[in-house]
């Protein structure tokens, strides 16, 4: 948690997106967030509120330009699907994946996510 602060996003908050703040900028102007590898593997990487801190730390350790999409499904342009986060390992803690790129309509905050001093994010609630 983020002890003695408030949660990052808001208790009706389902779905997040990471990027980085000139990512955003580039969608705003687009329309939409196509991240780099979305030709190849074909949906959009996203979290939950309580995982989003695990995919941060694993990418994006000690970046201070990392922001978080608060996004609302019902205006997402494609299917969600919660799949495994290690493929191989179909046990593993299942990510929501995004088959299609999301409008920026669909982002309803957007929250500067930032690393404590040692270069680790914390969970958002």
């Amino acid at each position: 948690m983020n002890p003695g602060r408030e949660p990052l996003v808001d208790e009706s908050v389902e779905l997040l997106h990471m990027c980085t703040r000139e990512e955003w900028a580039r969608a705003q102007q687009h329309g939409e967030r196509i991240p780099d590898g979305f030709e190849a593997e074909g949906f959009v990487h996203m979290s939950t509120p309580a995982q989003v801190h695990l995919p941060a730390n694993r990418i994006f350790a000690g970046r201070e330009d990392i922001v978080l999409l608060a996004i609302d499904p019902a205006l997402l342009g494609g299917q969600v699907k919660y799949e495994p986060g290690v493929p191989s390992d179909p046990e593993s803690m299942r990510f929501p994946h995004l088959y299609a790129p999301i409008p920026v309509a669909a982002v309803t905050a957007v929250v500067e996510y930032l690393p404590d001093e040692n270069g680790v994010f914390s969970p958002v609630r």
